[in-house]
């Protein structure tokens, strides 16, 4: 690869961890800021790669990151926000993650002469999709589109699987304790994709000019209902359970509770207003080097079962 210092932000989470070890394995330093370097240790085994403690929200400190990079990844994404004020798309903290983030990274990066940006959003993301969450995606990468000078190239993933990942493992758990599972959005669509083949096909894009300034849907092989997932993860964890559909009005009952629990929800309202919009693309994601996206039947069996 042609770039030598990589700015990757979210490069702790759950995603960034497999780039950062890719862009590794290639020597190439990558540059990692984060909150608390104590949360990002696991890190410190990548022998390029460098953890800075800073706040990526402060405009000076983005400019310092960028100043020694050729290139920065934005892989930060969060899942839930407070409720949107009157007028208002969607909440501050989907706002302040998924659209001031990327505006002051493409800003940055046009005051420091970065000219490269890649870039994760999400599928379905547009301006009038039903949910906050989609519709703020899609002002983060209107954003990162917005300067002329930066060749940004946008992923769109479905939703991603793997060892670490809160998807299938959150599944798999709660099997594991409840005698049977009430589930919201049964029939909503999914093409999930394996969290390497997610890191591999960012690395890959990095020095292909031809992505340059394109919207590239990052999907697995195979699309199934959010019911056919919930059963794999009880078979394959060892604790499948009866799955009991839920009507609309019952979920979002459900989706109301669960957001006022204490700590992350486990499910909100927006997230069934996302899962209104199906979560697939037009066809596999093509990898480098001919590689193949993985089978979720051939991967998620081995870390469910732990």
């Amino acid at each position: 690869m042609a770039y030598r210092s990589i700015l990757l932000l979210g490069g702790s989470g759950f995603i960034g961890r497999h780039a950062a070890a890719l862009l590794s394995a290639a020597g190439k330093r990558v540059i990692v800021p984060t909150r608390r370097e104590s949360k990002a240790k696991f890190l410190r085994v990548l022998p390029t790669v460098e953890l800075v403690e800073a706040n990526i929200h402060d405009d000076a400190v983005l400019a310092r990151l960028l100043a020694g990079a050729d290139v920065v990844i934005n892989l930060v994404g969060i899942l839930h926000s407070r409720p949107a004020a009157r007028g208002k798309a969607y909440g501050p903290d989907f706002e302040k993650a998924h659209v001031d983030l990327p505006r002051r990274v493409a800003a940055a990066c046009a005051a420091q002469d970065v000219r490269r940006c890649l870039h994760m959003s999400a599928l379905g993301a547009a301006r009038d999709a039903p949910s906050m969450y989609l519709r703020s995606k899609a002002d983060g990468e209107a954003a990162v589109f917005a300067h002329s000078s930066l060749a940004c190239t946008v992923f769109r993933p479905s939703v991603v699987f793997g060892e670490e990942d809160r998807f299938l493992n959150l599944f798999a758990d709660m099997q594991k304790w409840l005698p049977v599972i009430p589930l919201a959005g049964a029939d909503a669509r999914f093409q999930p994709i394996y969290v390497r083949d997610v890191a591999a096909a960012i690395i890959s894009a990095l020095d292909d000019p031809a992505t340059a300034g394109k919207v590239l849907e990052l999907v697995g092989p195979r699309i199934y209902t959010l019911r056919e997932l919930v059963r794999l993860s009880g078979e394959f964890s060892g604790h499948p359970r009866p799955i009991l559909p839920l009507p609309d009005w019952l979920a979002h009952v459900q989706a109301w509770f669960l957001e006022h629990l204490p700590g992350e929800p486990l499910m909100s309202r927006d997230n069934l207003d996302s899962m209104k919009v199906p979560n697939i693309g037009g066809k596999a994601t093509v990898l480098p080097s001919g590689m193949k996206p993985a089978a979720l039947e051939a991967i998620a069996p081995y870390y469910l079962a732990r």
